[in-house]
């Protein structure tokens, strides 16, 4: 049932979030935030102060409904989570429809009004307008309109057109109440093997910064107000370099190494985005191997349990005081299913969860991510190993986001907004357009490869015959006619994703992209057979480089793409929509490159192709 809307003797409406019939300062729309702060912690009993400082992973009915039953990757009853552990920030994961996503967030929000003081529900998500389908990492596009992964933003090089998208996906995101935003990334991704690459704007750290201000100004605004989505940007202080290219999502990957002496290249990001406002930064797994900070060595830990880090680097010498929460599940191992993945507990694994958390507050973190156990924090404060001064400190910072985003005021939605904004006609264009500009032609009719004629084979002409692997029918048909054999065909376009090794089929670990970058030789020998037959254009979606070296002897065009559709790629290819994409890192020559190569250090001295590399859609490979 939502609160009253009550009017003061003074004239001023407000909602009686507590029940008690007036108009309390934590009510009143007129008073300025910290103001309203201090007035409802003052009332907040402890339990309340607690549940604000974990963010969880909820689950939503397909038809509105809260779920009151732990789901796949919930753990607990929506009522219970929200009413007796006094959650209420969580992490959304599936969201099919803009309506029943509108009616869900009404009726979670509505649950959140019964507790003793009405302290609204904030909803955040990783991203979700793109491609990449990856829990607890970015989700497919599904209702919201569909853009390139923001590798591809990074290859239009253009930060207006990245405020733009951050944008139109802030308005989508309010429509349907996701209010919080787990991103953007600012790692750089200068370990080629890394899984997580997609996410970032590529290696270089002045393009990284311009960017991710603008995504941060998008989603935020100028300053965080009733219309923004609270950026965390992430991940503190820059992920990426990590060991031979794991992920610290894993015990074999948690080592975040710097043998090139270029920290400060993944640090660089993050003054300006501290500056532009950030609503939150989120510390990485990762465990720092031989690092110094101004001579200092830097304990081996987990980022998230590292003091020297979170308090003395960005909070005492960026200056940086909103909110730090943590990356998921430090504390606990994580359940889902029959499967046990352990807690990201880099360093300090030795420490049961009480001692963990006590080591992540020390650390200078505000916030749990990915766990609910409130009862080891009401313990702790019992034990006298946490103060209440401590848990006010953290509550502050957390309401006051809550605040300035206008949810005390008024957390409903309009289903009818919700089911008219998400997806509108005119998002899903600009999205469509990202995505053919942001492809990148690698090569276009190398001199021995041209065509008869001696032209570049890019752009194809309307009306040919063409052989496909890996496209859509009808992607094919709106531009010229489908053949089953190459040697029917005017040109092969082949679509081929970088290349990965799979691991196994835990939870997460399915879905990242690790191993080597080299093409298995038989699709090698495969596709050179086809080329021998017809023209062969190949695209490769570089979700992380690969290495293309192989395909050059046969290939008479290679382009890479970031998130585009068969359709997008189509329009692209053919001129359509003519792409611009410039790469937004080295591809290396070989995996040999590879490892020979420092984790830590943007690029390479000799590249197959380099950072910015990219035609015109005339223009001929030299």
């Amino acid at each position: 049932m939502r609160a009253a809307r009550l009017t003061s003797a003074d004239g001023v409406e407000y909602r009686d979030l507590n029940g008690n019939g007036r108009l309390d300062p934590y009510e009143d729309p007129r008073l300025d935030v910290p103001t309203r702060v201090d007035d409802l912690l003052g009332r907040l009993s402890l339990e309340e102060k607690v549940g604000l400082m974990f963010q969880t992973v909820i689950e939503a009915g397909t038809d509105g409904s809260v779920l009151e039953r732990p789901g796949r990757i919930s753990k607990s009853p929506t009522s219970v989570v929200v009413t007796e552990k006094h959650l209420s920030h969580f992490n959304v994961h599936a969201l099919e429809d803009a309506r029943m996503a509108a009616r869900w967030q009404n009726n979670l929000q509505a649950i959140a009004e019964t507790t003793p003081h009405g302290i609204p529900v904030t909803i955040s998500t990783d991203p979700r307008h793109a491609f990449i389908e990856n829990a607890g990492v970015s989700f497919t596009a599904k209702a919201f309109s569909q853009w390139p992964e923001p590798l591809g933003l990074a290859a239009l090089r253009d930060a207006g057109a990245v405020r733009r998208f951050a944008d139109i996906a802030r308005q989508e995101y309010v429509a349907v109440g996701i209010r919080a935003a787990l991103h953007p990334t600012l790692d750089l991704a200068t370990e080629p093997r890394w899984a997580r690459q997609a996410g970032t704007f590529g290696q270089d750290p002045d393009l990284v910064t311009e960017l991710g201000v603008a995504y941060l100004k998008g989603f935020q605004g100028d300053s965080l107000g009733p219309g923004s989505v609270a950026c965390t940007s992430k991940h503190f202080p820059g992920g990426g370099p990590q060991k031979d290219g794991e992920d610290a999502h894993f015990p074999y990957g948690r080592e975040q190494v710097y043998p090139g002496g270029r920290f400060a290249d993944h640090l660089k990001s993050f003054p300006p985005i501290i500056e532009a406002g950030t609503a939150a930064i989120m510390p990485y797994y990762g465990l720092p191997i031989d690092l110094e900070i101004d001579g200092e060595p830097i304990e081996p830990v987990g980022f998230g349990y590292n003091k020297q880090v979170v308090t003395g680097l960005l909070r005492d010498k960026l200056g940086y005081d909103g909110v730090v929460v943590t990356d998921w599940e430090l504390v606990n191992d994580n359940h889902v299913g029959d499967q046990v993945l352990p807690a990201r507990a880099w360093g300090v694994e030795h420490l049961d969860p009480h001692g963990r958390m006590e080591r992540i507050l020390q650390a200078g973190a505000d916030q749990f991510g990915g766990e609910e156990c409130v009862e080891i924090l009401l313990d702790l404060v019992t034990q006298g190993r946490v103060t209440q001064e401590r848990i006010d400190a953290s509550a502050r910072r957390l309401l006051a986001v809550k605040f300035r985003l206008g949810l005390f005021d008024n957390p409903y939605l309009d289903e009818d907004l919700a089911a008219t904004t998400v997806g509108r006609a005119d998002f899903r264009a600009a999205g469509y357009a990202a995505q053919a500009k942001s492809v990148t032609v690698l090569v276009n009719g190398v001199p021995d490869r041209a065509t008869a004629d001696g032209t570049t084979v890019l752009p194809l002409g309307d009306g040919l015959s063409i052989y496909a692997e890996n496209l859509s029918t009808a992607a094919i048909l709106e531009h010229g006619k489908l053949v089953d054999r190459p040697q029917d065909a005017d040109v092969a376009i082949v679509r081929l994703m970088a290349p990965f090794e799979p691991r196994s089929d835990l939870f997460l670990e399915t879905w990242f992209h690790q191993g080597s970058l080299d093409f298995p030789p038989g699709l090698v020998a495969r596709l050179e057979r086809i080329a021998a037959t017809c023209p062969l254009v190949i695209d490769v979606v570089l979700d992380r480089p690969a290495v293309l070296t192989p395909l050059l002897r046969f290939a008479s065009a290679v382009v890479g793409s970031y998130g585009t559709s068969d359709e997008a790629l189509l329009d692209a290819l053919t001129g359509t929509i003519a792409p611009q994409g410039r790469l937004p890192f080295d591809l290396p020559r070989s995996m040999d490159q590879v490892r020979r190569h420092d984790e830590d250090v943007p690029g390479y001295d000799d590249p197959l192709f380099p950072f910015g590399h990219g035609l015109d859609l005339h223009e001929r490979s030299s």
